[in-house]
């Protein structure tokens, strides 16, 4: 996603030798905290908002998620509510940006672009215009179910909804163009050809004005497993990231015009993967052998840095390459169907990431979430917890900024990240991390996915958590809510984006399928 304020970034400390020392929670917490240090990785601190507590939405009174003392929230466009076009709205909600922020005669109004990570369904999204495969799968009535919706809110307050792409299948992320559109990407390499439809795999762009929805794929960002992307405003280039595990790598789209309007990017241009090109920093890795070069993202440590280059991927179109042997990519053991771009990339010496996932620019730098970076409990590199990357868009260093420690008896590094997934980044520069790694119990606790803030020290604070237990769903169900059934804490955060002025958090929690607005006193803390 894209953002560009003036004001100077805070700098991130680029080596663990250097980290200061916090409060970290739990009554383990000061050997946690050492233990993390020593090794290099990031660790829990008390959140400068203060404790999460259950808050009741203004809108239901369910208390639906925890957050600090002050905090409030309403909700919007539950999964099956009445669009204001007379459709029910689409479920799986996922990635989520301001596009437009406008006067309406002496209103401020804000337009969101909302993604559905839906498949195959009866009942696909309806728009002004043809989506981009509405064919059947044979005798099925089933057909691509996912696409967008744009939101409009004015003076804060939900005006409408309307369906804006269709036709497309696990739009799971994007990002915001600095034109004012968004890009929805395709999480996906399949192909309906055979029952008449098309393949699938791409990018879309989606307007404020869903009449001018084309529904054309850009052909020329790539056929791969898309999760998000960014746009560099000075360059005009897009980073994209990728979603496949251990297959997958960085991109940028270098377009044929970089000036950037509605359409621009379909126009043609040149994918790139990123490869290293140089070790700036590297701590003594903790695997025994060394991870091939190619594969030395899996598992970083804070302040691991290096300099990118960029390959060109000749054919971006390219199908997925079957049967491709065991460990032909490092720690792939078994026979794989990775996407062509990215196989053609890490032939040509492209760097792997465990599972790409959000990014977001803000003043000159990009922020890459790998979801799986690190390592898991039995020492898989590209299966841990995650990881967070700064790739400065001037020098092209990439320096990981966030490491969660491998999983051990002394350690329970989940409860410093679960599987970050999207990242936004407010206003101000403050960094907001949305989970989607399920529940996991801490100190005897079930703790539910969690928006956490990361700070400039590679720590990290809760600042929301998923509090949408069995019994809460059980009540929504009761108020007409097609909220589902049994524990949902473990539902993911995802979508996250402030409004401009910073007063504003929207924020989805996928299933059941519900966007919040979150307001309060954001000035007490760095969001």
């Amino acid at each position: 996603m894209t953002q560009d304020i003036s004001s100077g970034r805070r700098s991130f400390i680029k080596t663990s030798s250097t980290l200061a020392a916090v409060p970290f929670v739990g009554t383990l917490g000061a050997m946690h905290a050492r233990v993390a240090q020593a090794a290099g990785f990031s660790q829990r601190v008390i959140g400068p908002y203060g404790p999460v507590a259950p808050v009741k939405d203004l809108t239901t009174g369910l208390e639906l998620i925890k957050l600090p003392a002050g905090f409030s929230y309403k909700t919007y466009g539950w999964t099956g509510d009445m669009m204001t076009d007379g459709q029910a709205t689409p479920g799986s909600h996922d990635g989520m940006g301001v596009i437009v922020t406008r006067r309406v005669g002496r209103s401020q109004e804000m337009i969101l672009c909302r993604n559905h990570e839906r498949g195959n369904t009866a009942a696909a999204i309806v728009t002004p215009r043809q989506g981009y495969d509405t064919v059947a799968s044979g005798t099925n009535p089933t057909r691509p179910g996912g696409g967008n919706t744009n939101l409009v809110f004015r003076d804060g307050n939900w005006v409408s909804s309307v369906g804006s792409l269709s036709g497309t299948l696990t739009n799971c992320a994007g990002g915001v163009t600095p034109w004012g559109t968004w890009l929805s990407c395709e999480e996906t390499i399949s192909n309906r050809t055979s029952v008449g439809g098309r393949k699938h795999g791409y990018v879309f762009e989606v307007p404020a004005d869903p009449t001018l929805t084309t529904g054309e794929p850009i052909v020329g960002m790539g056929r791969f497993q898309h999760e998000a992307a960014a746009v560099d405003p000075v360059t005009g280039f897009v980073y994209e990231t990728h979603d496949a595990t251990r297959l997958n790598g960085i991109y940028r789209y270098e377009p044929l015009i970089t000036t950037g309007v509605l359409g621009s990017l379909v126009q043609g241009g040149t994918l790139k993967m990123a490869k290293i090109k140089a070790v700036i920093n590297q701590a003594p890795s903790l695997l025994n052998p060394a991870p091939p070069a190619q594969a030395v993202l899996l598992a970083p440590q804070l302040g691991d840095s290096y300099e990118l280059e960029w390959v060109t991927i000749d054919n971006p179109d390219a199908d997925p390459v079957a049967n491709v042997p065991a460990n032909y990519f490092p720690y792939v053991t078994g026979v794989s169907t990775p996407a062509g771009p990215f196989k053609e990339g890490f032939d040509k010496g492209g760097a792997q990431l465990g599972r790409g996932e959000g990014i977001w620019y803000w003043n000159r730098k990009m922020y890459i979430v790998d979801t799986s970076g690190g390592l898991n409990a039995a020492g898989v590199p590209g299966s841990g917890e995650g990881t967070v990357w700064e790739l400065d868009c001037d020098t092209q260093v990439l320096t990981c900024i966030f490491a969660v420690p491998q999983p051990s008896p002394l350690l329970a590094a989940s409860n410093i990240g679960n599987n970050a997934d999207n990242i936004c980044i407010s206003p101000k520069g403050g960094i907001l991390l949305q989970e989607d790694g399920g529940t996991h119990t801490f100190e005897g606790s079930i703790v539910g996915c969690r928006l956490m803030g990361l700070l400039p020290d590679g720590s990290t604070f809760t600042f929301g958590e998923n509090n949408i237990t069995a019994a809460i769903r059980a009540q929504a169900v009761a108020m007409g809510k097609a909220a589902g059934s049994g524990e949902g804490r473990g539902g993911e955060f995802c979508g996250g984006t402030f409004s401009p002025d910073g007063r504003v958090l929207f924020v989805n929690i996928q299933t059941p399928g519900i966007t919040f607005a979150i307001s309060g006193p954001w000035g007490a803390g760095p969001l």
